[in-house]
């Protein structure tokens, strides 16, 4: 075991430590460039999918929104609550403005790798799609680079379907306990039935799930830190200023100063968000859309939605109150927003936080466990090895919850989800050329006056695509 500790220790400080979040910046930087900046360019059809009109009226098929909620439910999680906190007890204020760079980019890497996931999507059944990285390499790369695939799925299964499930159960557990004193036990069945009602119901019973939940606890959260800063109003623009100043140097918050303020704003902003990592790809590729920019577009919103929203509102939440004080040891992560919260409006909002934990945990797990199924298909076609991982994923949910040390089981979860993200942007790389040729034709039928543009299967006839899937877009 200590052998096995210290492998996955070289290969964090090899994928994390040193070179993962400077590839993913740059190539985000690149991506922005190279696309004339498509996130800011085409920010305003994000909100479309917003509004049923734009999205499939067939109850059975994945729609555009219900896809973007599945991918926000998974995004928002205790990195919003907890790592926004760390972020900025390690980093200053300073580090909440790195977190808004690193995700202006992220959405432009978002928007090429879900679109490059729904153009290689392969139709499964009666309106049913199955797609993410691993197909994408698979039927965009050839067949030769399977093995690619095939260690890409043996990471997100790990990484995502058993070690982040344990961690949510036990942030969900430690929640419940210490604010309402219920025994994780209770925790632990609660949540592990409740995720097997979900999960046995497949993607379709998943994205139900997640266009009520996600929402609720969203604009729930939202309502709260709107009103953090309506009470507080006179002091906004002094934050802003602290934040800019501290980000640049101009205003030293905490040891290291700016430096530390752009590692912890960049670390947590891209361990939020989740793009580049190869994760969201997976239930963009579920969508039914007419054209895979169009999802692309709509992921990109899920990172917007998740950093500049979400996790801003942890920061005002942080910044306003008279808990934090800057370069002082004592409370940090969740601890450090619950009080917040509780300095702003007293101790029931220890509770709504509890309650707001639990909510972001559930939505996370089923989402976590999507992926994990998505990439089993690529190791096993057997219904059994489903029922396994289904009963496995729910099993380690329990476990989580209810034994606090059990999580240091899954040591080996941040460093597949580094090695997960390098195979995946060693993908995007190689496949660039062909998003940037869906991105031409999506401009082309808009600049034509074609206002929900269509992608036509005949004009990519020399890709591996599934004709299935888009025959009857045209």
């Amino acid at each position: 075991m200590e052998y096995l500790e210290l492998l996955f220790s070289k290969i964090g400080d090899l994928t994390w430590g040193w070179s993962l979040i400077p590839i993913l910046v740059v190539f985000g930087v690149f991506i922005t460039l190279a696309t004339n900046f498509v996130q800011f360019r085409f920010f305003g059809r994000m909100f479309r999918v917003l509004s049923r009109s734009n999205n499939s009226d067939d109850p059975d098929k994945i729609s555009a929104r219900q896809a973007l909620l599945v991918s926000v439910g998974g995004r928002v999680g205790g990195g919003n609550i907890a790592g926004v906190a760390v972020a900025i007890t390690l980093g200053g204020p300073g580090a909440v403005f790195w977190m808004w760079a690193v995700a202006l980019v992220g959405m432009a890497t978002s928007l090429v790798e879900c679109s490059l996931a729904q153009l290689f999507k392969r139709k499964i059944g009666h309106n049913t799609y199955r797609g993410g990285p691993a197909s994408a390499i698979i039927h965009g790369l050839g067949a030769e680079y399977r093995w690619l695939a095939v260690v890409y799925a043996i990471c997100l299964i790990a990484a995502f379907g058993f070690g982040f499930n344990a961690f949510q159960g036990n942030t969900v557990a430690g929640a419940m306990e210490d604010s309402f004193g219920i025994d994780r036990l209770w925790t632990g069945i609660v949540l592990a039935g409740a995720s097997g009602l979900i999960i046995f119901g497949g993607i379709h019973r998943i994205a139900k799930v997640s266009d009520v939940v996600v929402p609720v606890m969203a604009v729930g959260y939202l309502g709260l830190a709107i009103a953090v800063v309506v009470l507080h109003i006179g002091e906004v623009p002094g934050v802003f200023s602290s934040i800019i100043q501290n980000a640049f140097g101009f205003q030293e918050a905490v040891g290291g100063g700016m430096g530390a303020a752009i590692a912890q704003g960049m670390r947590r902003g891209l361990f939020s968000n989740e793009a580049g990592l190869g994760s969201a790809p997976n239930v963009a590729a579920t969508a039914e859309v007419r054209h895979p920019i169009s999802q692309g577009i709509t992921q990109s919103f899920s990172v917007f939605i998740d950093t500049i929203v979400i996790c801003s509102c942890t920061a005002f939440v942080i910044l306003l109150g008279n808990v934090y004080v800057p370069g002082a040891e004592g409370v940090d992560g969740v601890v450090l927003t619950q009080q917040s919260l509780v300095s702003h409006f007293g101790e029931w909002s220890q509770y709504f936080l509890s309650i707001a934990i639990l909510l972001f945990a559930f939505s996370s797990i089923i989402y976590n466990y999507y992926l994990g199924e998505n990439a089993l298909a690529v190791l096993s076609k057997q219904p059994i090895a489903v029922i396994l991982l289904r009963i496995a994923i729910i099993a380690i949910v329990f476990v989580g919850a209810i034994a606090p040390g059990a999580t240091a089981v899954f040591f080996f979860s941040d460093p597949l989800m580094g090695l997960l993200a390098l195979v995946n942007l060693l993908a995007i790389m190689m496949l660039f050329p062909v998003a940037m040729r869906l991105l031409r034709d999506f401009r082309q039928q808009l600049k034509a006056g074609v206002e929900r543009p269509v992608l036509n299967p005949d004009d990519y006839a020399d890709l591996d695509i599934d004709r299935s899937a888009w025959v009857d877009k045209v």
